[in-house]
């Protein structure tokens, strides 16, 4: 088992997945995942991988790709379909530079080839959470507003302005694309799930609210902007 540096703080309190069909290197995952004090979830195929990834919400995947019922590459490439960017982590025998390409190519953010060192693996587990908490860390400022991620509060000139939970998750979704045009249908799979059957009304009920909350001129908005026929992007300037 991995050992912790004495003067190291533990790990924050981050929910990890790991889908692995062997079970001896799935319990030494757990084992040493845990014992750096992130919440563990496990499957030992894809099918229930990809279930436990979108009901589980859990902030990272360590992934492998050689898995019964559904592989590692159709799993990620059906996360990222439907616009769900919880960061993977391949961990695959396959180590040909092909197979590499190919799991970055459909949304990797790491690959790690078997046999490997787990502290290599805590490692890249902790760089990628800890970029992850970094961006959320960071207060966001566009306009007169001031977003506070971590403390989840929000300041239009320098009042506070209250936002329900699912409009401050809205917020964030669309700030962290800042630049990007997102449908209708990936704003909802990002912030009401994969699983929800809501409708584009639903999104254009939020937004109206958002923006009657932090735009100057909601009839004429600044930093949320609809495009035509496709959805909402979000603009900073």
């Amino acid at each position: 088992m991995a050992q912790q540096d004495d003067d190291e703080p533990r790990a924050a309190k981050a929910k990890i997945l790991v889908v692995e069909d062997d079970h001896a290197l799935l319990f030494g995952l757990r084992k040493n995942l845990q014992f750096e004090g992130y919440d563990v979830l496990a499957a030992a195929d894809g099918e229930i991988g990809l279930q436990m990834a979108v009901d589980g919400k859990p902030d990272l995947i360590i992934l492998d790709i050689m898995l019964p019922r559904l592989n590692g590459f159709e799993l990620c490439e059906t996360l990222r379909k439907n616009r769900i960017d919880i960061p993977v982590i391949f961990l695959s025998a396959k180590s040909a530079e092909g197979d590499k390409i190919t799991g970055l190519d459909l949304g990797g953010d790491d690959y790690i080839t078997k046999p490997f060192s787990v502290r290599e693996l805590l490692a890249r587990v902790k760089s990628i959470l800890r970029r992850l908490r970094e961006a959320d860390e960071k207060p966001c400022r566009f306009g007169k507003v001031e977003v506070d991620f971590r403390g989840q509060t929000v300041k239009v000139k320098g009042k506070p302005v209250s936002l329900t939970s699912k409009e401050f998750q809205l917020l964030r979704c669309l700030v962290r694309s800042q630049g990007k045009v997102l449908t209708r249908e990936s704003i909802l799979q990002k912030v009401w799930g994969f699983d929800y059957y809501g409708t584009s009304r639903t999104i254009d009920n939020f937004i109206n609210r958002l923006r009657q909350k932090i735009e100057d001129d909601a009839d004429n908005p600044r930093h949320i902007v609809t495009v035509r026929g496709v959805g909402y992007k979000f603009c900073a300037s």
